[in-house]
């Protein structure tokens, strides 16, 4: 009788609980339709495998482009991140010795087949950054094989948008009243191609463009917000512990990153798939409201 009471109990639960998601859904449709994809899409650990991959995959790539890079580009490199932390001090120090040692010393650290391994290594986070994409969007993993030269042709796309950051935070010398919304527009621009090419033209440009104007107003008020926080940040941490805080610091920041970055795009994807955008968009059915075969 006891294990029957309780399933009794549990089944009643399960009712009421699919009830009230019914009522919600059909009261505030678009909440539960964001609630019911983000947990499809395990934001959280989606977001924290690419903050991880980028951290360690991708931040390596950028001592192998320093490496091999000319010394205007490996200035223009270490200017340009300087100008998205808005790094002094000691930070601004470390960052200096980091990027600007004798190329000969950098390129033996590295190597030739080592710059490759790190290069494929990378190739993670454009990995990561699909299955985000893909996950948002519903798209099924069968019969959907993406060309795995996309992954390279995003690095090639992040590196060059990285090199950029500097002469576009600064308005190209104009200052941040040109240069904070040709850092919105950059962003939107990086966005709407990330989508598109990861996706392998599964989606169409238009469907894309929420999610992309999300993504790129978010990460530019983080770019703000970095500006005042992580410098202050580093230099604490530096000072206190070393290289080694630093290295906390920064992926703290890169998880934030990726979280807001996950959420703007799986919100994107939901508004273009509700009624009110999706025929405007042309965008795919979601797959609540796919025929049934």
């Amino acid at each position: 009788m006891g294990t029957g009471s309780r399933r009794t109990r549990t089944g009643r639960l399960v009712d009421t609980a699919k009830a009230l998601h019914r009522r919600a859904e059909s009261r505030f449709p678009l909440i539960t339709h964001l609630a019911d994809r983000m947990v499809s899409v395990n934001i959280f650990d989606s977001a924290t495998r690419l903050a991880a991959q980028s951290f360690l995959t991708a931040v390596p790539l950028l001592f192998v482009v320093a490496a091999y890079a000319p010394p205007v580009l490996r200035h223009q490199l270490v200017t340009s991140i300087r100008a998205v932390f808005g790094l002094t001090g000691p930070a601004d120090a470390e960052i200096e010795q980091v990027f600007q040692p004798s190329t000969g010393n950098l390129r033996q650290a590295t190597g030739v087949i080592g710059g490759l391994m790190v290069l494929l290594s990378a190739t993670a986070v454009s990995r990561a950054l699909q299955r985000l994409c893909k996950r948002a969007w519903e798209i099924p993993r069968a019969g959907t094989r993406i060309a795995p030269w996309r992954w390279l042709a995003w690095l090639v796309l992040w590196l060059s948008a990285l090199v950029l950051q500097g002469p576009v935070h600064s308005g190209f010398g104009l200052g941040a009243w040109l240069g904070l919304p040709l850092t919105l527009v950059t962003q939107i621009l990086l966005w709407w191609w990330t989508q598109h090419l990861l996706l392998g033209g599964l989606v169409r440009w238009r469907p894309l463009l929420p999610g992309s104007v999300a993504t790129g107003a978010v990460l530019t008020a983080l770019t703000v917000t970095a500006r005042l926080y992580m410098p202050r940040a580093l230099n604490r941490t530096l000072t206190e512990y070393g290289s080694v805080g630093s290295v906390f610091v920064l992926l703290s920041w890169l998880i934030v990153v990726c979280v807001a970055a996950a959420l703007s795009v799986t919100t994107g994807a939901v508004l273009a798939q509700e009624p009110f955008l999706s025929g405007r968009l042309g965008s795919p059915p979601a797959r609540r409201d796919a025929p049934v075969p």
